[in-house]
């Protein structure tokens, strides 16, 4: 999962390291994100997102596992809602996440330091049993989902949407 996460970091610097405001903030079509609007969504997505779990570790006692097991929920959440390889269509962000209509190109470091909060949260979960630790998922209060599957969709989330990224990046129009 850290790994995961340093090819986010790798990825979206790549992807906006050098783009001017203007680039940035381009967006292919009216609806559609710009590079800068979906960092600005992962970076809300962390903000919003890691609290709760860090939040559930509090006074655990510590039961390592070896791997990252979701329940059949979690599998179905994150094949339908966050692989990129399985969207049929887009959904839309919940209001908490909603990025901004025009990103400042500090999006691109403040995105790489939460990278470095989950970072920091990943080692800390590694001392409990990401299995059993639940938390109460901040869109959707009455599903909790595990720890390890929190985490997953953290950085199956970025891949997403950096990849979106990419897409924007590439597309007819965008700003030489």
């Amino acid at each position: 999962m850290l790994e995961e996460l340093d090819a986010s970091d790798r990825q979206a610097s790549a992807v906006a390291r050098e783009l001017s405001l203007e680039r940035l903030n381009w967006s292919p079509a009216p609806g559609q994100w710009s590079v800068g609007q979906c960092l600005d969504h992962l970076l809300k997505a962390n903000q919003v997102y890691l609290p709760p779990i860090a939040r559930a570790l509090d006074g655990r006692s510590h039961a390592p596992v070896q791997e990252i097991t979701p329940g059949w929920f979690g599998r179905w959440f994150i094949r339908t809602q966050i692989d990129p390889s399985t969207q049929r269509r887009r959904g839309r962000a919940p209001g908490k996440i909603t990025p901004a209509q025009n990103v400042d190109p500090s999006v691109l470091d403040e995105f790489v330091r939460s990278n470095d909060t989950v970072r920091d949260l990943v080692r800390r979960a590694s001392a409990h049993d990401v299995n059993r630790v639940r938390f109460v998922n901040p869109f959707v209060p009455l599903v909790r989902f595990t720890v390890g599957t929190g985490l997953e969709v953290v950085w199956r989330h970025q891949r997403r949407h950096l990849l979106q990224a990419e897409r924007v990046k590439r597309s007819n129009g965008f700003p030489g």
